[in-house]
Parts: structure tokens; sequence; C-alpha cells
């Protein structure tokens, strides 16, 4: 099915992964290896004043979604929606999918630079021809340490 068609992915395309982590090993097949697998992020800001809320915090992380084709076939929108714990969106991250059918595949390793200003659980939706095919959850925690505090007498 393609874009303008009433899209279940019934027949494909299949996500067979999709997930943050820290990095990907890509060998000369097209075969990867997935490094340190996100579903957590914690913070930690340590001083003798730290922050009662969560400070923005930037990092950077890999996107990784792997499809299988099934019945897909052509050029396809891939389109990342970040969604917050506030219920806010960020800006999408746009690119193509190129699916050949069958068992073929196509693997998309998006590097992203995303700042995190909340604590709580954040939705990477990943939409498809505009159609919602998976999401991806990141939780975000904030550790707070107070250091150098006189002793209490």
């Amino acid at each position: 099915m393609k874009e303008g068609s009433d899209m279940s992915f019934k027949e494909g395309p299949y996500v067979q992964a999709a997930c943050l982590c820290e990095g990907v090993l890509e060998d000369k097949t097209g075969c990867l290896t997935l490094i340190r697998i996100i579903d957590t992020l914690t913070h930690t800001q340590a001083s003798p004043n730290p922050p009662e809320q969560l400070p923005p915090f930037p990092t950077r992380f890999k996107l990784v979604i792997m499809l299988k084709s099934g019945m897909a076939q052509g050029r396809w929108t891939l389109k990342i929606v970040p969604s917050l714990p506030t219920g806010e969106v960020e800006n999408a991250i746009v690119t193509t999918a190129h699916l050949d059918g069958e068992e073929r595949g196509h693997n998309q390793i998006i590097d992203v630079d995303f700042v995190f200003r909340y604590e709580g659980l954040h939705w990477f939706k990943v939409y498809l021809d505009d159609e919602l095919l998976t999401a991806v959850p990141v939780r975000i925690k904030y550790n707070r340490i107070i250091i150098n505090q006189p002793a209490m007498a």
C-alpha cells in the first residue's frame, strides 16, 4: 500500500527493530550490531546547590529503525516525531525509506542530537507516509546530589 490508501500495515512493512542506542556497527553484508540499547537515561548533577528540577541537557544517540518490506514496495516518507511528557511535540526528523518487497528490508540509522528538558517518559513516534508505524520510548530521570555541605551539629 502507498500514500493516500487506507494503510494498516497488515501485509508490510513490518518493524524488525526500533530502538535508541549508543552505537551501531554495520558489516559489509549490511548486518547490524546495536551497542547499548537505551530505554532510560539518568542525568546526574552534583554540586553544593544543584537545581531542584532537571536542567536541560543535550545528548547524542542513534535512532535505529529496521523494516522488512513484506508486500510494501517503493519510496516511503519516514518521519520521527519526538513527543515530550508534557504532551508537546518537537520538530520531526524526516527521511526516506526504500522498500523492495518480500524479505528485503531497510535499515535507517539516524544520528540524533536532542536536548532533554523534562523528567518522565518521552516517545519517538515513527510514521510511514503519515501513518503511525511504531513508537520508541525513553524515560528521563534526574539524580540530584548535594556535595560539600557542612556537617550538622
